[in-house]
């Protein structure tokens, strides 16, 4: 444990994952839907994620051959995940509007 503790928030393997499927409203909660449908889009991928995220100025990058547990399409379209700085190395917010990965959803839907 004492390696964790260590690790910088900047390192890659710390940035926060968001799936299309936290964005989807065509989802359920139960199938992985994280935000309220009124938010939510229609269908999202990887790389719609990516750009938007890109566009708000947050470091990003796209693993495009990573699943969502809970999704039992193995369709290219429903593959990839979006992995998201949201603090620097001394522990600070990259963007202050972006306080957590709930916030980031958010703005990743709508």
């Amino acid at each position: 444990m004492a390696c964790a503790a260590a690790r910088s928030p900047a390192d890659q393997d710390r940035f926060i994952c968001i799936y299309p499927a936290y964005l989807n409203n065509k989802k359920t909660i139960a199938e992985g839907r994280r935000i309220p449908i009124s938010k939510a889009v229609e269908n999202p991928t990887a790389t719609e994620i990516q750009d938007v995220c890109s566009a708000v100025g947050l470091n990003v990058f796209l693993e495009k051959n990573k699943m969502y547990s809970r999704e039992w399409n193995r369709d290219v379209q429903y593959r990839g995940r979006v992995r998201v700085q949201l603090k620097q190395e001394d522990g600070s917010l990259c963007l202050v509007q972006f306080p957590s990965h709930y916030t980031l959803s958010l703005i990743s839907g709508s």
